[in-house]
């Protein structure tokens, strides 16, 4: 699907977005087995003083990262986001985006992100010296445009394009709205129409309904999902279903959803190890549970516990409770037959 020196091929054309403190490599893998054709890790900084990071180090791409292995940088220096992409590339990253969407404020105060948008000059050394440095794909990640008043993303679209990028991720949102409001997408079909390369429509994609009525506004390539899958990674199955003409899965049961819950935390626990892993745990937890049978007292139990252990033998119970009323409801019992012949 995109290609440049080197050629890769995105087998399904549904993304998951890279998201700072979401898309880390336990929940990309997640995604990605749910049937999402690229997972983009979360953002790196390009910035020399901050590539050795703890939380760096923690990002960089590893072999056994769902492939195609595809990383996202940050930055305003041509420089810094060459040598970036080159170290991600010999690190095995088969592609590199680069962010022009995050609205963060303290990531738009240091001109990088979605301020980059209003510097469209920047913008295409930027991409250019990016392209040049390394042979893989270079994609983008990007807004509508600064503000309400100055929709540029087909300027910035033609830029990309002529300085080699492969792919465009356009979010239907301004850097000014950040995540308030709706999404719109004329101006996301205002790229696809003018330019050649495949474009990503992203933004309040959160069911099957609302990613048909994408794909059709836009007439983009593929889908991007980003916030609609916190704590909802079989989404991406469903979508894809949807897509393709097959049967779309229904919501899961409230004690296949703790299937997903310890599938994941499992991956989290073994990535971060049990002091980080466990907060991390919380975060994600709190998404999950809110689509769960389970009061809001019970549920935050869980954000006083302190080990992984402590963790295990809680969600353990909480299973085991679930499995039980799902067995009530279907006269069956679900873990029972999940492991018979």
């Amino acid at each position: 699907m995109v290609g440049r020196d080197e050629r890769l091929r995105i087998e399904f054309p549904l993304a998951l977005a890279p998201m700072a403190g979401v898309s880390d490599r336990p929940f990309r893998q997640l995604c990605f087995d749910q049937g999402a054709g690229l997972v983009i890790n979360e953002m790196i900084s390009s910035k020399p003083e901050l590539r050795h990071t703890r939380k760096s180090e923690q990002r960089r791409i590893r072999p056994d990262d769902p492939a195609p292995r595809a990383v996202q940088l940050l930055g305003n220096d041509p420089g810094d986001l060459a040598r970036a992409a080159q170290q991600a590339y010999c690190d095995g990253a088969q592609l590199i985006d680069l962010n022009l969407g995050c609205p963060a404020k303290k990531v738009c105060r240091k001109a990088a992100g979605s301020a980059l948008m209003a510097e469209p000059d920047t913008v295409a050394r930027l991409l250019e010296a990016t392209v040049e440095a390394v042979p893989c794909p270079v994609t983008l990640k990007m807004r509508t445009g600064p503000n309400e008043d100055w929709r540029n993303a087909p300027e910035i679209a033609r830029i990309a394009e002529e300085t080699g990028i492969a792919m465009l991720s356009v979010h239907g949102r301004t850097r000014a709205q950040k995540y308030n409001g709706r999404a719109e997408y004329h101006t996301i079909a205002r790229v696809v129409a003018d330019r050649s390369i495949p474009v990503l429509a992203n933004g309040d994609i959160d069911s099957v309904a609302k990613a048909y009525e994408v794909s059709s506004a836009t007439g983009a390539a593929g889908l991007m999902i980003g916030r609609a899958a916190f704590g909802r990674p079989w989404l991406f199955a469903q979508i894809r279903a949807a897509l393709t003409g097959r049967p779309i899965p229904g919501e899961p049961l409230p004690v296949e959803v703790m299937g997903f819950v310890r599938t994941q935390f499992e991956n989290i626990y073994s990535h971060y190890g049990n002091v980080m892993g466990v907060r991390i745990a919380r975060k994600h937890w709190g998404w999950y549970s809110s689509r769960l049978p389970i009061d809001e007292g019970t549920r935050k139990e869980f954000n006083r516990l302190e080990t992984v252990e402590a963790q295990r033998r809680w969600l353990d119970l909480q299973h085991r409770r679930l499995d039980g009323i799902t067995a009530e409801l279907h006269g069956v019992s679900t873990t029972a037959s999940a492991g018979g012949n």
